[in-house]
């Protein structure tokens, strides 16, 4: 795997490039100082993730991964910033980033982060993503706030189209935990099928339109 940091803090580079090296070996682990190295790399190295800053000199962090994605749509956007404001996380996502944690997270957290982004799926800090489920009036359903953080990971990836098994072998739990967290979700939300889970995600904007849906 190639992993580009992009961070104008050299300190901040170097370590988390020397826990990811290491912790994802073998992986070739790249640098860039500022928004518009971190475009100029990707396009010569095609990085398997960008773990990018928001706030760098030059062009933002947010407009580095527009041009990095239009360029090099193979690449995952992982954003790491100080920032945990919900319109900068906005921001980000609709810029086509896959995940969003902040530097106030855990080493843990990153690592899974990295993981999460680099399989395609979506990884936002949890305490982010409630708060993102419920920042706009259309998105004040007050049965989001209810949920386990477990509880909310799946709710997304039925959302997305992820099957049973699909969402089993990743998060490496059996099938009959999601099915058991399903039938969870469906009472909470007092919803009887994955259609209409769906469409509550498509209504708080947690999942765009196009998600596959499947009943179950």
């Amino acid at each position: 795997m190639k992993i580009l940091i992009a961070d104008d803090h050299a300190v901040v580079r170097q370590g988390y490039a020397s826990l990811l090296s290491t912790v994802f070996a073998p992986c070739e682990v790249f640098e860039a100082v500022n928004g518009d190295q971190a475009f100029s790399l990707s396009q010569e190295l095609e990085p398997d993730v960008v773990i990018m800053d928001v706030n760098m000199q030059g062009i933002s962090g947010i407009e580095a991964a527009r041009r990095i994605l239009q360029r090099c749509p193979n690449s995952k956007v992982l954003f790491f910033s100080m920032y945990d404001e919900i319109p900068v996380v906005t921001q980000a996502l609709e810029a086509g980033a896959k995940g969003y944690i902040t530097k106030t997270c855990t080493p843990e957290i990153l690592i899974e982060a990295v993981n999460k982004v680099a399989a395609g799926q979506l990884y936002v800090e949890h305490e982010l993503a409630m708060r993102l489920a419920v920042s706009r009036p259309e998105q004040k359903d007050k049965r989001l706030k209810e949920m386990t953080q477990r509880e909310f990971e799946i709710f997304v990836m039925l959302a997305q189209g992820l099957s049973v098994k699909e969402i089993s072998e990743q998060l490496s739990i059996s099938a009959k935990t999601v099915s058991n967290y399903t039938a969870i979700l469906k009472s909470k939300l007092n919803i009887s099928s994955t259609a209409e889970l769906v469409h509550l995600a498509i209504e708080t904007g947690l999942v765009k339109v196009g998600a596959q849906i499947t009943d179950a």
